[in-house]
C-alpha cells in the first residue's frame, strides 16, 4: 500500500488537470464537439492567484511552475484561502512588482459564451469548476497518494546522498560558509553519526527534544508522532511503560510522574523486543527503532511540546491537540478546535496548561484537567491566521506570530493584549511583514527569537523591543522552518529550502569582526547531508548525555582524540530533518 499523505504542488495541479481534461474528454466523446476540449485551458486560467511578493497574478494553469519546491501543506492551504502565494525569490529579489492585465470583455464575452456549452455537457456550473482546485486541496490534505519522485524533491546524482545502505555514519558532512567569513569555524569538522531515515513516510514538519534530552519526538506528514530514546535511558523508560501496563494503574496526570521521583520497578514478565547486536551501530546515540509510535491523528502534524514530566502534545492539521504520556501507548485527552492548529506550548511553570495557536486567529490557554479552555484572546486585523505560538519571561507573557508578520504579546494571567513588533525590514521588498514561523525565547536575557518568510531570523530585546540582532544566509521564503539555540544558548540552528543546515553564533565575536555592524550576523556556517528541504534542524539540550564525559573511557565513533575530561560546553549535538523524512545526527567537537 503506498504511503498517505499530501502530494506536492505540482502533482495537485497536474491532477486538477487531468481530472478536468479526462471530464471534458469523456463530454466530447459523447457529444462530438471538438471544441470542448480546449475550454479546460480557459477555465484553469480564470482561477488567478497573486503572488505576495511581486503582486503578479497568474492562472492556475501555470501555478505548477512558479510554486517553489518543497512547500508545505500548511503553506498549500493558506494559499488557497489568501488566494496568494509566494515564490523563492522571494526574500532575494528586488525587482519591481509586475501585474498581469485583465482578460479584456471580449475575451470575457467568448469566455462566457463557451462555458455555458461546457454547463451542458457536464451538467455543473461554471462557478463550481472554478473552485475545484480549492475542493481538491481540501481532499488531499486529508487523504492523497504520495509519490516520492515529485514529493521529495531529491538530487539523484548528488554526491552527499545518504541513500547508500553501507554509508559510514562517521563520514564528514559538506561543509561550507559565508563568503566574508574566513574563520576560524566552530563546525568544519562535524559528522554524521546516525541515520534515522527510513521511518517517517514524508516530510518531518517538526522535532522536539524532551527537557531532560534523553527523548526525542518527531512528527510530520504521515500523521503519525515517534519516540526516540537514547541507548542509555531506554531501560529507564522501558520500565516507566512496564510499571503503568502491569499494575494495571490509571494514566498519569500532569505533575504526577518526574525523573527524580518514578522508580525503577522492572517486571520480568513483560519484555521489548531487544535490537540486533549484529546490525546496531554500538556508537550510535538512538536506538535505530522509534520506542514508540503514537497514532490517533488523521492529517499532517504541525508542532509538538513537551512537559518537563514527559507528557507530550501533538498539533495538527486535523484541527485538533492531543496529549500523550510516555507512559501509555494511548491518547490520554483530545481538544478539538475548529480550524488548523499550528503551534503549541506547554506552560513552563505549570504543566496542567497549554498555549495553542489556531488559523482561526484565536490564542487559546487550556486547563488540561478541565478539558477546557481557560482563556482565550482574538487576533485583530485583517489577516488573522496565527502561525507560531509560545510563552516567554518564564511564562509571564504568551507570544504569537501571525501571518502578516505581527509578534503579539498577552499577559499570561488574564490573556490580556500587552504589546507588540511588527517583524519586518525598514525599507526593500522585506518592509511588508512576512509569515512568522518560530518563536523562541532567550532565558536570561528577556530577548525573544523570531524565524519568519523573509529568509531572516531576528533577535528582539523585550525591555524596549528593538532589534538586538538579524541573522541571514538561510533559504525561508515558503516553509514552516524555525530557528532555536544551542544548549547553552550560544548557538542558533536553522534547517532551509537549499537543503543545508545554517548555524550563526549568537552574538558576534568582535575580536573577530571590528569593523562589522554589531546588529547584523551574516557569518553563517552552512552543513550539507540532505538531499532535500531541511524542513527541521535542533541542537540536544543535553549534549554530555550522547557524548561521554570521560574520552580516556569512551570514544565516538574515533572522533575524540582528546585525552581526559572533555568540556561539554565545547560539544555540541545536532539533529536534522528532511522533506523525505530522513533524521540525520551529527556531533561537534570543538578542539580549543
Amino acid at each position: 500500500m503506498e504511503p498517505s499523505g499530501l502530494v506536492s504542488p505540482s502533482s495537485t495541479v497536474r491532477s486538477l488537470t487531468k481530472e478536468l481534461q479526462h471530464s471534458l474528454d469523456l463530454a466530447s466523446a459523447t457529444s462530438g464537439d471538438k471544441v470542448v476540449t480546449a475550454q479546460v485551458s480557459e477555465i484553469l486560467a480564470s482561477v488567478m492567484i497573486k503572488n505576495l511578493d511581486t503582486g503578479e497574478e497568474i492562472p492556475l494553469i501555470q501555478a505548477e511552475e512558479k510554486l517553489p519546491a518543497g512547500i508545505n501543506p500548511l503553506t498549500l492551504h493558506i494559499m488557497r484561502r489568501t488566494k496568494e502565494y509566494i515564490t523563492n525569490d522571494a526574500a532575494q529579489s528586488d525587482d519591481d512588482d509586475k501585474t498581469q492585465a485583465p482578460l479584456a470583455d471580449t475575451d470575457g464575452g467568448k469566455l462566457k459564451q463557451k462555458t455555458t456549452q461546457f454547463k451542458k455537457f457536464l451538467g455543473k456550473s461554471v462557478k463550481k469548476a472554478k473552485h475545484l482546485a480549492e475542493e481538491y486541496g481540501e481532499k488531499a490534505v486529508n487523504k492523497v497518494k504520495s509519490v516520492r519522485d515529485e514529493v521529495f524533491h531529491t538530487d539523484q546524482d548528488d554526491p552527499s546522498s545518504s541513500d547508500d545502505e553501507g554509508m559510514p555514519y562517521t563520514r564528514p558532512a559538506k561543509f561550507k560558509a559565508a563568503h566574508s567569513f574566513k574563520g576560524p569555524f566552530d563546525f568544519d569538522q562535524i559528522k554524521v553519526v546516525q541515520d534515522l531515515s527510513g521511518e517517517h513516510m514524508g516530510a518531518v514538519w517538526t522535532m522536539k527534544f524532551s527537557h531532560c534530552g534523553r527523548l526525542l519526538a518527531t512528527a510530520g506528514q504521515d500523521n503519525v508522532v515517534r519516540i526516540w530514546v537514547l541507548k542509555t535511558a531506554f531501560d529507564y523508560f522501558n520500565n516507566m511503560r512496564l510499571k503503568y501496563n502491569t499494575e494495571g494503574r490509571v494514566s498519569p496526570s500532569p505533575s504526577q510522574e518526574s525523573l527524580c521521583s518514578s522508580k525503577s520497578d522492572t517486571d520480568p514478565g513483560a519484555s521489548c523486543v531487544p535490537e540486533d547486536p549484529d546490525t546496531e551501530d554500538r556508537n550510535a546515540p538512538f536506538r535505530q527503532v522509534p520506542f514508540c509510535k503514537y497514532k490517533g491523528h488523521t492529517a499532517d502534524l504541525l508542532d509538538l511540546s513537551w512537559s518537563k514530566n514527559f507528557f507530550l502534545l501533538s498539533s495538527s492539521m486535523d484541527k485538533t491537540v492531543r496529549l500523550w504520556h510516555i507512559s501509555r501507548r494511548e491518547c490520554l485527552c483530545c481538544f478539538q478546535h475548529i480550524d488548523f492548529v499550528t503551534a503549541i506550548a506547554f506552560h513552563p511553570r505549570d504543566d496542567r496548561y497549554f498555549l495553542s495557536g489556531s488559523l482561526d486567529g484565536k490564542l487559546r490557554l487550556w486547563n488540561i484537567p478541565d478539558k477546557k479552555v481557560a482563556l482565550w484572546n482574538e487576533v485583530d486585523g485583517q489577516t488573522r491566521l496565527i502561525t507560531a505560538a509560545n510563552f516567554c519571561q518564564n511564562g509571564k507573557y504568551a507570544v504569537i506570530g501571525t501571518y502578516d508578520g505581527r509578534c503579539i504579546f498577552y499577559d499570561t494571567e488574564r490573556l490580556k493584549y500587552h504589546t507588540q513588533i511588527h517583524v519586518r525590514s525598514t525599507r526593500g521588498r522585506n518592509k511588508v511583514g512576512r509569515k512568522i514561523t518560530g518563536i523562541e525565547p532567550l532565558p536570561g536575557e528577556n530577548k525573544i527569537l523570531v524565524t519568519s518568510n523573509d529568509s531572516r531570523i531576528r533577535l528582539y530585546d523585550l525591555r524596549d523591543l528593538s532589534l538586538s540582532m538579524k541573522y541571514k544566509g538561510y533559504v525561508n521564503s515558503s516553509s514552516q522552518i524555525k530557528a532555536s539555540f544551542s544548549h547553552d544558548y550560544s548557538f542558533i540552528v536553522s534547517g532551509s529550502e537549499d537543503k543545508y543546515v545554517y548555524i550563526w553564533s549568537t552574538y558576534h565575536d568582535l575580536s573577530k569582526f571590528t569593523s562589522v555592524r554589531r546588529d547584523r550576523n551574516d557569518f553563517w556556517e552552512g552543513i550539507k547531508a540532505h538531499n532535500a528541504v531541511v524542513t527541521s534542524a535542533i541542537f540536544a539540550p543535553h549534549p554530555g548525555l550522547i557524548v561521554p564525559q570521560e574520552t580516556g573511557v569512551h570514544e565516538v565513533s574515533g572522533l575524540l582524540s582528546l585525552t581526559g575530561a572533555l568540556k561539554t560546553d565545547h560539544t555540541e549535538v545536532l539533529l536534522s530533518a528532511d522533506f523525505t523524512g530522513a533524521i540525520k545526527v551529527f556531533i561537534n567537537v570543538k578542539k580549543y
